[in-house]
């Protein structure tokens, strides 16, 4: 089975305090991507999948989200953000500069 795009999500816990994706809200981001990406019809074979992802090592920026096959990096504050990159980058084709990580 093949996509076009894969959004990969940190979930990352971390257990010894040190500061990780799941501390800010990362799972609600999430799943919201992934309930919002199925409503509009953009899930399935051949269109987006989005999954969880373990830690992609960049906890101080999160949470943390890459699209692949672009590997383009983003940052997220909150549903706002997630609305706007699946809008412009996924259906218009246009990356949320203002949202990535360098």
């Amino acid at each position: 089975m093949s996509f076009s795009h894969h959004l990969f999500f940190c979930l990352n816990q971390r257990s010894n305090g040190e500061d990780c994706c799941d501390r800010h809200n990362a799972f609600a981001l999430f799943e919201y991507a992934k309930n919002r990406v199925k409503e509009l019809g953009l899930a399935g074979p051949g269109k987006i999948r989005v999954n969880k992802a373990g830690c992609l090592d960049r906890c101080a920026d999160g949470p943390v989200m890459v699209i692949y096959p672009e590997g383009v990096w983003y940052t997220l504050i909150d549903k706002d953000d997630v609305e706007e990159i699946i809008q412009s980058h996924l259906i218009n084709g246009c990356p949320v500069e203002r949202l990535q990580l360098s």
